[in-house]
């Protein structure tokens, strides 16, 4: 289904969608809205001369894989940022807002 369904309220609440709105309404947001809205994403670099180009956080050697993998291991923010005296608050969202946008890609049917 799409990205920001009705059973996904964090993300319509991020991108100001009331809940008691339609289902699909988050199509109105057009894509320059949904990028002033994504207002971390100045934290994720890429330098293909580090991490072989993969994403990392503020250019340091902590790729956005590495954060989301410690959350889905159930490591908490807080032990996160204990681990990781560089990282900020803001650096864990960075993360989970890049994420959102890589897993947010059209379908294509194959009939």
């Amino acid at each position: 289904m799409h990205g920001f369904s009705s059973f996904n309220p964090f993300m319509r609440s991020h991108l100001g969608i009331a809940s008691n709105e339609r289902k699909n309404d988050w199509r109105r947001v057009s894509a320059r809205e949904y990028k002033a809205r994504m207002k971390h994403q100045s934290r994720i670099t890429f330098d293909p001369k580090q991490c072989g180009g993969k994403p990392c956080i503020r250019g340091m050697r902590i790729r956005v894989k590495d954060i989301l993998e410690m959350l889905a291991g159930g490591m908490s923010e807080a032990e996160i940022l204990g681990d990781f005296e560089s990282l900020e608050p803001e650096d864990i969202r960075a993360a989970l807002e890049y994420a959102s946008m890589q897993a947010d890609h059209p379908v294509l049917k194959v009939s």
